[in-house]
């Protein structure tokens, strides 16, 4: 198959930290010899990686503590409320209690749900103490986030590559992020190829280019302005395919969930991998920003009416006292919660452990 006029394939130089493919020739393959066998009699390495991911989050709990510390500081009047509770005081902590909850973007739905409940508890004499209240407050919030959003390990299959896509609106983090999961997933010993899908916004490939060099991934790029981006994955999966790459990340453009439009192309660019890799994408991640609060919502729904989203990433939660939300769009939504980025270093992107949460923001 001929190689596209406006395509090129380009290597720096020997020993490279990451390699910049603009559309691969076909022919020769460098990289013949795969380090891993991912078949269906094998639950072997995606399998491995995606527990290893989430493991991690359970060494990572101060960088959770710390990323949490503004909900935790708004949720701090539960202690004080709590301490000298008894019982003839029940309805008017409890009516104080919905409202930190509220400010903390917990949303009303789950905020009635959980004070009714210890209302209930309290009335039956159930709970007799502030500290068995809170101890069942955050037992609810756990049990929540358990029950809806189960599955937040990373889901990759069993075919070579993995291929997962990043969606979500402007200015939420989605290239931050992909890179930071990239350096996640390389330091488990995965090989990366990044695929720079966002072909609307000029210094989109120049930002991922930058993630490559500095996590030592390789990275195909689109050499013509204005390329289709559904073709600039279809081309980057092929070479994964090609070349023994463990696992694909797709970037892709920032869109607003109303512009109709843009949306459509999320599905041809799922469609294309598809095409190219049965079953891909195996994943894709929805990048919602904390500091929108329930606001992020109404995205939500829309791009997982749109798409399928499996899993989501909630970011610049360390700026945010809105840590609750978390909680409102696994119970409204119930797709898991993957990843939250609690910080801009590039460790900062934490799997997302229940309750390793909950014990972060009701510390």
């Amino acid at each position: 198959m001929a190689t596209p006029a406006h395509l090129s394939l380009l290597f720096s130089k020997p020993s490279p930290p990451h390699r910049v493919l603009a559309f691969p020739k076909t022919g020769s393959n460098p990289h013949k010899k795969a380090r891993f066998k991912c078949l269906a009699s094998q639950s072997g390495f995606f399998t491995r990686l995606g527990r290893l991911i989430k493991e991690k989050a359970k060494s990572d709990v101060e960088k959770i503590f710390s990323g949490f510390s503004k909900t935790r500081d708004n949720l701090a009047v539960i202690d004080e409320l709590l301490l000298y509770w008894n019982l003839a005081e029940t309805d008017r902590v409890l009516d104080e209690l919905e409202e930190v909850l509220l400010v903390s973007d917990f949303g009303p739905r789950i905020t009635i749900k959980i004070v009714e409940s210890l209302r209930e508890d309290i009335l039956a004499g159930k709970l007799k103490s502030g500290s068995e209240i809170k101890d069942t407050l955050k037992r609810i919030v756990l049990d929540l986030l358990i029950k809806k959003g189960n599955k937040v390990d990373l889901q990759l299959g069993f075919r070579k590559p993995a291929v997962v896509m990043i969606v979500g609106v402007n200015g939420g983090g989605k290239t931050t992020s992909l890179g930071k999961l990239a350096y996640r997933l390389k330091n488990e010993g995965a090989k990366i190829l990044m695929a720079a899908g966002d072909t609307f916004r000029a210094a989109a490939s120049d930002q991922l280019e930058i993630w490559a060099e500095r996590t030592g991934c390789d990275i195909v790029v689109a050499e013509k302005e204005k390329a289709k981006a559904s073709s600039v994955l279809s081309q980057a999966v092929k070479r994964g395919k090609e070349q023994g790459f463990d696992v694909v990340l797709c970037d892709t453009s920032g869109r607003l969930h109303t512009n109709y439009s843009l949306m459509e192309e999320l599905i041809a660019c799922k469609k294309a991998v598809g095409k190219v890799v049965p079953g891909a994408p195996n994943e894709i991640l929805l990048v919602l920003d904390g500091n929108t609060g329930l606001n992020m919502l109404p995205q939500a729904r829309e791009f997982n009416e749109v798409v399928g989203i499996t899993g989501l990433i909630l970011t610049k939660l360390d700026g945010s006292a809105r840590g609750g939300c978390v909680v409102s769009v696994v119970d409204e939504l119930g797709i898991p919660v993957k990843f939250v980025g609690v910080g801009e270093g590039v460790e900062d992107l934490q799997p997302f452990d229940a309750e390793a949460f909950v014990n972060a923001v009701f510390s």
